[in-house]
């Protein structure tokens, strides 16, 4: 089994990077809504943002070990289709986790469909991503 690291390395990169403008540019809003953000006042969501810091990386460590989990799998079953092994990984592992966060979280249950969609689109976006990278140079 060979694993090209600097694939796995720029995967994790360019899933962060699409997490990033899923959860801000795009979804940002209606995020910030779900999670009452908008209540909060401006000096405590910058001082908010600044405690995320750590939290991010920890997203970043975990968006790793995903990766290597996904590389792995292709490196043992080349012939699989590497789009469709992230999309079982997707709707088999991360949609039911997701599903499970979402409705035990506390989560106001008007927007709990709309998180679950917000989530689950975003996973299966970098897992496909993350595919398409390992794919093209392992």
């Amino acid at each position: 089994m060979q694993l090209n690291y600097l694939a796995i390395l720029v995967a994790t990169v360019v899933q962060f990077v699409i997490g990033a403008v899923w959860y801000m540019p795009l979804f940002g809003n209606l995020w910030g809504k779900i999670h009452g953000f908008e209540k909060v006042s401006k000096e405590k969501q910058k001082e908010m943002g600044k405690q995320m810091m750590p939290l991010l990386g920890v997203q970043l460590v975990m968006t790793l070990v995903t990766t290597v989990v996904l590389a792995i799998f292709l490196a043992y079953q080349p012939t699989w289709n590497a789009y469709a092994m992230a999309g079982f990984f997707w709707i088999g592992f991360v949609v039911p986790t997701q599903v499970s966060a979402v409705l035990f979280d506390g989560t106001n249950p008007k927007w709990v469909v709309t998180k679950i969609a917000i989530m689950a689109g975003g996973s299966l976006l970098c897992l496909e991503a993350a595919a398409a990278i390992l794919h093209f140079w392992m």
